[in-house]
C-alpha cells in the first residue's frame, strides 16, 4: 500500500503534539499537586470526588451545628446550676423562717433575703445568649421569658416549642427547654405530695407532711379537701374528707395528731385544735396546677413572712401552714431542676460524642480527597520522564522520516 508524504508529516505531528500535551498536562499535575483540574482528566475519579467533596460539605456542617448546640446547652447547664444554688437559698430560708422563736421583725427580715434571692431568680429565667435570644422562651426567642403580675407570680410569655439542632444524619437534639418546663412544672414521679391550710383558717391546726402508705394505689393522685365540723353524732370536733368525687365523708371524731385516711394509701396528721365550720385543709398532687409555679411559690412565702403572728395562735398556725406547703413546693420545684439539668448535660455529653466520631469521619474522608484528586508526585515526575523520552525519540524519527526520499539521490 502506498504511503504518502503528507500522511506521514500529519500522523508523525499529530503524534507529537500528543506527546507534547501530556506532557504539559502532567507539567500541570506537579506543579499545581492537583491531579484532576477537570473530569475529562479522570471521570470516574471526579465522579467519586464530587461525592466526598459533598460528604465533607454535610460533616463540617454538622460539626459547625454540633457546636452551636454544645454552646447552648453549656450556657443552659451554667444558668441551671445557678438556678439550683438560688432555690436551695430559698428552701434554707425556709427552714430558717421555720424556728417558732423568731420574731416578726426576724422574719420580715428573711422575707428580704428571700425577695432578693427571688429576683435572681427571675433575672436567671431570663438568661439570654450572646445575640440576645432569651433561652428560656421556646420559639419567641426575642420575647422576656418571665414578666412580673400584680399581685404576685408571674407571667409566661414564650410559648412550648422547644428548639432542636440537626447533629448528625440521623440525629437532631434540643437545644434547649422552655421556661414553663424549668420553673412552672414539676416531676410527676418522685415529687412529694403536698398538704395545705386555708388562709382564712380561725383556729390552731397544723397540718403535717403526707405519708404515703401504698405507692401502687390509684387513690394517691386525687386531691382531698379535709373540713372540719361539729360532729353530729356525737357533738364534738370533727372532720370530713372530700375525694375527687365531691361527696364529704361521713363525720369522724378528731383527735390532735392521729392519722386522717386519704384515699387507700396515704394519710395526714393535724395538730392543734382547728374551728369547726371554718377551718379547712387539702392535700394535692405534686402536679396540680397551684403547686408547680416555682414564682408563686415564693411569693406565697414571702407574703406569709411579712405577715405579724404576734400575739396571735392562728396566724401563727397559718404561717406554720404556710412555710410547710411552700417548703414541700420549693423541694418538688428544685428536683425538677435538678431533672432538667440531668438533662441537659446528658445532651451535652451526647454532642461531644458526635463530635468525635464527625471529626474522625471528616479526616478519613479529607484523606480519603486528598489521595484521589493530590498528584503522587514520584509517578507524576517518572510519567513524564518517559513522555520527554517518547516525544524525543518521535522528533528524531521524523527528522529521520524526511530523509527518505528519492530527490536526494538526483543531482546529488
Amino acid at each position: 500500500m502506498r504511503i504518502a508524504t503528507s500522511q506521514i508529516y500529519s500522523s508523525s505531528v499529530a503524534t507529537m503534539e500528543n506527546q507534547q500535551a501530556q506532557i504539559l498536562q502532567v507539567q500541570q499535575q506537579i506543579s499545581t499537586g492537583v491531579a484532576i483540574s477537570n473530569p475529562a482528566d479522570n471521570p470516574l475519579g471526579a465522579a467519586q470526588a464530587v461525592t466526598l467533596s459533598a460528604t465533607s460539605a454535610t460533616l463540617s456542617q454538622y460539626a459547625s451545628n454540633q457546636t452551636t448546640a454544645l454552646t447552648a446547652l453549656q450556657l443552659e447547664d451554667t444558668t441551671l446550676t445557678s438556678v439550683t444554688t438560688t432555690m436551695q437559698s430559698i428552701n434554707s430560708l425556709i427552714i430558717e423562717a421555720q424556728n417558732g422563736s423568731l420574731t416578726d421583725s426576724a422574719r420580715q427580715a428573711i422575707a428580704q433575703q428571700m425577695q432578693g434571692d427571688r429576683d435572681q431568680l427571675l433575672t436567671l429565667a431570663n438568661t439570654t445568649d450572646g445575640a440576645g435570644n432569651y433561652i428560656f422562651s421556646g420559639f419567641q426567642s426575642t420575647s422576656q421569658v418571665f414578666s412580673n403580675k400584680s399581685g404576685g407570680g408571674v407571667t409566661y410569655n414564650g410559648d412550648a416549642g422547644q428548639r432542636v439542632m440537626q447533629v448528625a444524619g440521623t440525629r437532631t437534639i434540643p437545644v434547649g427547654d422552655t421556661g414553663a418546663a424549668v420553673f412552672q412544672s414539676v416531676q410527676a414521679v418522685g415529687s412529694d405530695i403536698v398538704p395545705s391550710g386555708s388562709a382564712s383558717n380561725t383556729g390552731t391546726g397544723v397540718i403535717s407532711a403526707v405519708t404515703v402508705t401504698d405507692p401502687t394505689q390509684t387513690t394517691n393522685n386525687d386531691s382531698y379537701t379535709i373540713n372540719f365540723v361539729t360532729n353530729p353524732a356525737t357533738g364534738n370536733l370533727g372532720y370530713t374528707v372530700t375525694d375527687g368525687s365531691g361527696s364529704p365523708s361521713t363525720p369522724v371524731d378528731f383527735t390532735a395528731g392521729d392519722a386522717i385516711p386519704l384515699g387507700s394509701g396515704m394519710n395526714v396528721t393535724i395538730t392543734g385544735t382547728p374551728t369547726a365550720g371554718q377551718d379547712s385543709f387539702t392535700v394535692t398532687p405534686a402536679t396540680a396546677s397551684q403547686n408547680t409555679d416555682v414564682f408563686a411559690t415564693i411569693d406565697s412565702i414571702i407574703s406569709a413572712l411579712n405577715t405579724p403572728t404576734s400575739g396571735s395562735p392562728a396566724a401563727v398556725a397559718n404561717l406554720n401552714n404556710a412555710l410547710n406547703t411552700g417548703l414541700t413546693q420549693i423541694g418538688n420545684s428544685l428536683s425538677n431542676v435538678i431533672t432538667v439539668q440531668a438533662s441537659v448535660g446528658g445532651r451535652e455529653q451526647e454532642v461531644k460524642a458526635l463530635q468525635t466520631i464527625t471529626s474522625t469521619n471528616s479526616l478519613q474522608i479529607t484523606s480519603n480527597l486528598d489521595d484521589l484528586t493530590s498528584t503522587d508526585t514520584v509517578a507524576a515526575i517518572s510519567q513524564y520522564e518517559q513522555l520527554s523520552n517518547a516525544l524525543t525519540a518521535s522528533q528524531k524519527s521524523f527528522a529521520a522520516t524526511q530523509n527518505l526520499s528519492l530527490f536526494q539521490y538526483i543531482n546529488p
